[in-house]
Protein backbone atom coordinates (compact mmCIF):
# COMPACT_ATOMS: atom_id res chain seq x y z
CA UNK A 1 0.00 0.00 0.00
CA UNK A 2 1.22 3.35 -0.87
CA UNK A 3 0.99 6.17 1.46
CA UNK A 4 1.00 9.69 -0.28
CA UNK A 5 0.91 12.99 1.41
CA UNK A 6 0.75 16.90 -0.20
CA UNK A 7 3.40 19.64 0.19
CA UNK A 8 4.33 23.20 -0.46
CA UNK A 9 7.59 24.85 -0.49
CA UNK A 10 7.00 26.92 2.46
CA UNK A 11 9.04 30.32 1.63
CA UNK A 12 7.96 32.05 4.94
CA UNK A 13 9.76 30.65 7.82
CA UNK A 14 10.63 31.93 11.66
CA UNK A 15 7.69 31.86 14.28
CA UNK A 16 5.73 34.76 13.32
CA UNK A 17 5.38 32.90 10.09
CA UNK A 18 4.83 29.40 11.06
CA UNK A 19 2.02 30.85 13.92
CA UNK A 20 -0.10 32.46 10.48
CA UNK A 21 0.62 29.21 8.65
CA UNK A 22 -0.88 26.94 11.63
CA UNK A 23 -4.25 29.56 11.56
CA UNK A 24 -4.37 29.25 7.98
CA UNK A 25 -4.77 25.36 8.74
CA UNK A 26 -1.50 24.48 7.27
CA UNK A 27 1.24 22.86 9.46
CA UNK A 28 4.92 23.72 9.28
CA UNK A 29 7.50 20.87 8.33
CA UNK A 30 10.85 20.29 7.41
CA UNK A 31 12.37 17.39 4.67
CA UNK A 32 15.74 16.39 5.41
CA UNK A 33 18.68 14.09 5.13
CA UNK A 34 21.11 13.08 1.69
CA UNK A 35 20.80 16.68 -0.02
CA UNK A 36 19.57 20.06 1.36
CA UNK A 37 16.86 20.72 4.41
CA UNK A 38 13.47 21.97 2.91
CA UNK A 39 10.99 23.61 4.46
CA UNK A 40 7.42 22.63 3.85
CA UNK A 41 3.99 23.04 4.78
CA UNK A 42 1.24 20.51 4.89
CA UNK A 43 -3.03 20.80 5.25
CA UNK A 44 -3.62 20.07 8.79
CA UNK A 45 -6.73 18.10 8.07
CA UNK A 46 -5.23 15.51 6.21
CA UNK A 47 -1.96 15.31 7.90
CA UNK A 48 -3.99 15.22 11.12
CA UNK A 49 -5.97 12.21 10.37
CA UNK A 50 -3.03 10.18 8.42
CA UNK A 51 -1.35 10.82 11.69
CA UNK A 52 -4.00 8.34 13.22
CA UNK A 53 -3.14 5.63 11.29
CA UNK A 54 -0.66 3.37 12.50
CA UNK A 55 0.75 2.39 8.97
CA UNK A 56 1.55 6.02 8.47
CA UNK A 57 4.14 5.91 11.55
CA UNK A 58 5.98 2.95 9.78
CA UNK A 59 5.70 3.12 6.40
CA UNK A 60 8.15 4.29 3.49
CA UNK A 61 5.74 7.64 2.47
CA UNK A 62 5.55 9.56 -0.79
CA UNK A 63 6.15 12.92 -0.59
CA UNK A 64 4.56 14.84 -3.66
CA UNK A 65 6.28 18.26 -3.27
CA UNK A 66 4.87 20.77 -5.94
CA UNK A 67 5.20 18.73 -9.25
CA UNK A 68 8.17 16.39 -7.53
CA UNK A 69 7.87 13.40 -5.64
CA UNK A 70 10.29 11.89 -2.36
CA UNK A 71 10.40 8.67 -0.70
CA UNK A 72 10.46 9.53 2.89
CA UNK A 73 9.80 8.16 6.58
CA UNK A 74 7.68 9.71 8.99
CA UNK A 75 10.21 11.05 11.99
CA UNK A 76 8.75 13.53 14.29
CA UNK A 77 6.13 15.40 15.09
CA UNK A 78 4.91 18.10 17.66
CA UNK A 79 1.12 18.14 19.13
CA UNK A 80 -0.28 21.22 20.45
CA UNK A 81 -0.54 20.82 24.75
CA UNK A 82 -3.91 20.59 24.59
CA UNK A 83 -5.87 20.80 21.46
CA UNK A 84 -5.77 18.95 18.63
CA UNK A 85 -3.60 20.49 16.69
CA UNK A 86 -0.28 19.62 14.81
CA UNK A 87 2.35 21.80 15.28
CA UNK A 88 5.11 20.28 13.37
CA UNK A 89 6.09 17.79 10.90
CA UNK A 90 9.76 16.08 10.01
CA UNK A 91 10.39 13.58 7.14
CA UNK A 92 13.09 12.03 6.05
CA UNK A 93 14.41 11.08 2.78
CA UNK A 94 15.04 7.67 1.98
CA UNK A 95 17.67 5.81 0.02
CA UNK A 96 15.68 3.03 -1.53
CA UNK A 97 19.45 1.10 -1.71
CA UNK A 98 20.27 1.74 1.85
CA UNK A 99 19.02 -0.62 4.28
CA UNK A 100 17.26 1.76 7.18
CA UNK A 101 17.03 1.42 10.90
CA UNK A 102 13.06 2.28 11.84
CA UNK A 103 10.84 1.30 14.95
CA UNK A 104 7.75 -1.12 14.08
CA UNK A 105 4.85 -1.82 16.24
CA UNK A 106 3.68 -5.67 17.26
CA UNK A 107 0.30 -7.38 16.88
CA UNK A 108 -0.38 -9.91 19.51
CA UNK A 109 -2.72 -13.02 18.26
CA UNK A 110 -4.60 -15.46 19.53
CA UNK A 111 -3.97 -14.27 23.16
CA UNK A 112 -7.33 -15.82 23.99
CA UNK A 113 -6.58 -19.53 23.11
CA UNK A 114 -3.21 -19.66 24.87
CA UNK A 115 -2.74 -22.45 27.50
CA UNK A 116 -2.11 -20.37 29.71
CA UNK A 117 -4.84 -18.18 29.18
CA UNK A 118 -7.78 -20.78 28.44
CA UNK A 119 -6.70 -23.56 30.51
CA UNK A 120 -3.90 -22.05 33.00
CA UNK A 121 -6.05 -19.13 34.02
CA UNK A 122 -3.17 -16.91 33.76
CA UNK A 123 -3.00 -12.97 31.93
CA UNK A 124 -1.03 -12.29 29.32
CA UNK A 125 1.39 -8.98 29.61
CA UNK A 126 3.26 -7.02 26.99
CA UNK A 127 6.59 -6.42 27.59
CA UNK A 128 7.79 -4.62 24.17
CA UNK A 129 5.10 -2.90 22.09
CA UNK A 130 7.32 -2.34 19.22
CA UNK A 131 10.97 -3.74 17.46
CA UNK A 132 14.01 -1.87 16.41
CA UNK A 133 14.24 -3.25 12.71
CA UNK A 134 16.80 -2.84 9.73
CA UNK A 135 15.65 -3.35 6.40
CA UNK A 136 15.69 -2.10 2.81
CA UNK A 137 13.12 0.28 2.25
CA UNK A 138 10.65 -2.29 0.45
CA UNK A 139 11.32 -4.84 2.84
CA UNK A 140 9.74 -2.36 5.84
CA UNK A 141 6.50 -4.40 7.46
CA UNK A 142 3.60 -1.72 8.67
CA UNK A 143 3.92 -4.33 11.77
CA UNK A 144 5.21 -7.86 13.01
CA UNK A 145 3.17 -10.23 14.06
CA UNK A 146 3.34 -12.35 17.31
CA UNK A 147 1.49 -15.81 17.28
CA UNK A 148 0.48 -16.46 21.71
CA UNK A 149 -1.28 -19.41 20.35
CA UNK A 150 1.34 -21.87 22.25
CA UNK A 151 2.34 -19.54 25.13
CA UNK A 152 2.17 -21.98 28.24
CA UNK A 153 1.64 -20.38 32.22
CA UNK A 154 4.82 -19.04 33.13
CA UNK A 155 6.25 -19.09 29.84
CA UNK A 156 7.57 -16.27 27.90
CA UNK A 157 7.90 -15.45 24.24
CA UNK A 158 11.38 -13.78 23.39
CA UNK A 159 12.52 -11.48 20.53
CA UNK A 160 14.45 -14.22 19.05
CA UNK A 161 11.07 -16.19 18.78
CA UNK A 162 9.61 -13.59 16.42
CA UNK A 163 9.17 -14.60 12.88
CA UNK A 164 10.24 -11.94 11.16
CA UNK A 165 9.50 -10.82 7.34
CA UNK A 166 11.85 -11.66 4.50
CA UNK A 167 14.69 -9.13 4.51
CA UNK A 168 13.97 -7.69 7.87
CA UNK A 169 16.43 -8.02 10.61
CA UNK A 170 16.94 -6.90 14.55
CA UNK A 171 18.54 -3.29 14.84
CA UNK A 172 22.26 -4.53 15.61
CA UNK A 173 22.31 -0.99 17.80
CA UNK A 174 18.74 -1.04 19.05
CA UNK A 175 16.74 -1.32 22.32
CA UNK A 176 16.27 -5.10 22.35
CA UNK A 177 18.47 -7.95 22.18
CA UNK A 178 17.53 -10.98 21.47
CA UNK A 179 17.03 -12.29 24.91
CA UNK A 180 14.37 -9.95 25.69
CA UNK A 181 10.81 -10.51 26.70
CA UNK A 182 7.77 -9.80 23.89
CA UNK A 183 5.15 -11.25 26.41
CA UNK A 184 4.64 -13.78 29.05
CA UNK A 185 1.67 -15.39 30.80
CA UNK A 186 1.22 -15.15 34.91
CA UNK A 187 -1.08 -15.71 37.45
CA UNK A 188 -3.02 -12.45 38.16
CA UNK A 189 -1.59 -10.76 41.26
CA UNK A 190 -4.72 -11.22 43.37
CA UNK A 191 -5.53 -14.98 42.35
CA UNK A 192 -2.12 -15.81 43.84
CA UNK A 193 -2.73 -13.68 46.84
CA UNK A 194 -6.31 -15.51 46.82
CA UNK A 195 -5.43 -18.54 46.67
CA UNK A 196 -2.60 -18.05 49.47
CA UNK A 197 -4.93 -16.95 51.73
CA UNK A 198 -7.75 -19.40 50.96
CA UNK A 199 -5.02 -21.87 52.13
CA UNK A 200 -3.79 -19.91 55.17
CA UNK A 201 -7.62 -20.36 56.16
CA UNK A 202 -7.61 -23.66 55.22
CA UNK A 203 -4.46 -25.06 57.36
CA UNK A 204 -5.86 -22.95 60.31
CA UNK A 205 -9.39 -24.26 60.68
CA UNK A 206 -8.08 -27.55 61.96
CA UNK A 207 -5.89 -25.61 65.32
CA UNK A 208 -9.48 -23.42 65.61
CA UNK A 209 -11.66 -26.73 65.98
CA UNK A 210 -8.66 -28.06 68.57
Amino acid sequence: MTIEINAAIRKAQGTGASRRLRHAGRVPGVVYGSGDAVAIDLDHNEIYHKLRSEAFHASVLTLNLEGKTETVLLRDFVMHPFRQQVQHIDFQRVDVNQKMHKKVPLHFLNEEIAPGVKTGGGKISHVIHDLDITCLPKDLPAFIEVDLGKLELGHSVHVADLKLPNGVEIAAHGTHTGEAVVATVQVPRGAVEAAAAEAAAEAAAPAAKK
